[in-house]
């Protein structure tokens, strides 16, 4: 499997996960010139960008080192496109997340959503 379809098969799970623990993914691969955001979904009144993470192997690791300073403000930077274009989500709270996915030993998948991750960056 290359890069990009191992990329979306986490993604996929981590849909899956959001979708089935209370979420509501409403965008998947969000694009702009600045930058992509993996998932935007609806979390209670909440309007979340979430990156996707994998981790191979059984040292889970926090998430969130993987999500530095740089791409945190480039997900602020698409996150602000995404609201000007969809400007029905403008009164809904905004929440940056990561979602972790990692494949163990044997064979099973442990995925762990980090909510409120990081704080939007300038």
């Amino acid at each position: 499997m290359n890069k990009r379809n191992l990329g979306t098969f986490y993604e996929d799970i981590a849909a899956g996960y959001i979708n089935n623990h209370g979420g509501k993914v409403i965008k998947r691969n969000f694009r702009t010139r600045q930058g992509e955001i993996d998932i935007i979904a609806r979390d209670g009144d909440y309007l979340c960008f979430v990156e996707v993470k994998y981790r191979n192997g059984e040292s889970f690791g926090n998430p969130l080192d993987s999500v530095g300073y740089n791409k945190q403000k480039t997900i602020c930077k698409v996150s602000e496109v995404y609201i000007r274009v969809n400007g029905d989500d403008f009164d809904a709270p905004i929440r940056y997340d990561v979602i972790a996915v990692q494949s163990c030993e044997d064979g099973m998948v442990k995925v762990k959503w980090l909510k409120n991750a990081f704080e939007y960056v300038l």
